[in-house]
């Protein structure tokens, strides 16, 4: 369903050309001459669109470096005069948000852990109201697509028209590659509801580790995102937060200079006839799909008539295993993704456990 923000075009508050938003800067700010150098050293890729640095850091366990402190405001101020570049900041209090602009931060971002709290949001947007800023919310820690429209509908109704969101991941219990999962399939839920809220992927988070970052900033970049926030140190190995996904100016410059920037849309009329046949196909592909699996649930119910009437339980693991087993093997040399495939068959599964449960409560018709 689709849903309705009062929010203006990115490009009509931040200029970059044809090429998308880029955000880098030091995960922390630690001392003035580190935020400074970071800051020339950005600004002189001609890369760069916007510096960043964490001024309060929330961490999980007391005792860590938990940011600077207001102080490092003063530092990205002065990096801002010296380059020329707009400074952005994470906010987590009506503090932090007054003390930021203050300052003259020009972007202020919710992290993850904020956005989990409708509490702590409506602060912000409460300290919000009556101010021309643009504000960027990250994902929820946790994958809860609610809690993140949620947030971005707490801002923008405290008058936040320059707003965007924030693919940082989510948290998994699953161990993976990723630090955070993409878990792309939600982001691109958020941008079917609001087509016209600009997603920033932040690879940093997602990857936790400098290696992964250029396969995930592309991957980001084909799903028409707007653009990328990532984290950059003059030396990551002895920054103070997250070295391991830091990378140097250097090596921001040569990862978006690697990357392929998309278009949502061609001009070109033979290319989108060529994709309307395309599509024309698909759709009668997906029609038969759906015919499919209409006449596949009308066998279901029969079986679960079959099963009622003879005192059957509706579910028989050796059969379900049986079916995944199978049907992973064909998708397989077919080459279809096995993990598609064993999702695609839950839902099917699902839904025809779902039909025979209301079939197991009905009488059958001769004792109606």
């Amino acid at each position: 369903m689709k849903q309705t923000l009062d929010i203006v075009p990115l490009k009509s508050w931040i200029d970059t050309g044809d090429l998308p938003l880029v955000i880098a800067g030091p995960c922390s700010a630690e001392t003035e001459e580190q935020v400074l150098a970071t800051a020339h050293l950005l600004a002189n890729t001609g890369k760069v669109n916007v510096l960043r640095a964490g001024i309060w850091k929330p961490r999980t366990r007391p005792g860590e470096f938990e940011g600077i402190g207001s102080v490092g405001l003063q530092w990205l101020r002065k990096a801002k005069e010296e380059t020329g570049l707009p400074i952005t900041t994470e906010v987590a209090t009506a503090k932090h948000v007054e003390e930021a602009l203050a300052a003259g931060v020009d972007i202020l971002w919710i992290g993850a852990r904020s956005t989990a709290n409708p509490f702590t949001v409506q602060e912000i947007a409460d300290a919000l109201k009556g101010v021309d800023v643009p504000v960027l919310i990250k994902n929820p820690v946790n994958p809860d697509l609610s809690l993140w429209l949620g947030a971005l509908e707490r801002v923008n109704r405290a008058g936040i028209k320059k707003l965007g969101a924030i693919h940082r991941g989510f948290s998994s219990y699953e161990k993976t590659a990723f630090r955070n999962e993409p878990m792309w399939d939600l982001a691109i839920q958020l941008k079917t509801m609001v087509p016209d809220l600009p997603v920033i992927n932040d690879p940093s988070h997602i990857c936790g580790n400098r290696e992964l970052i250029p396969y995930i900033a592309q991957k980001a970049l084909d799903m028409d995102m707007q653009g990328l926030i990532i984290e950059s140190h003059i030396d990551p190995s002895v920054a103070w937060t997250d070295a391991k996904q830091q990378v140097t100016p250097q090596a921001l410059a040569e990862i978006i200079t690697n990357l392929v920037a998309r278009h949502a849309e061609s001009n070109d009329p033979v290319f989108e006839d060529k994709l309307a046949g395309f599509r024309k196909d698909i759709d009668k592909l997906d029609d038969q799909i759906i015919k499919i699996l209409s006449d596949r649930m009308k066998i279901v119910e029969k079986i679960g008539e079959y099963k009622r009437d003879n005192n059957v339980t509706i579910l028989q693991v050796s059969r379900w295993d049986e079916i995944i087993q199978k049907r992973s093997n064909v998708a397989q040399a077919l080459k279809l993704d096995k993990e598609f495939t064993v999702k695609m068959l839950e839902l099917i599964h699902n839904e025809s456990i779902r039909k025979q449960n209301e079939i197991m409560n009905t009488k059958p018709v001769a004792e109606a």
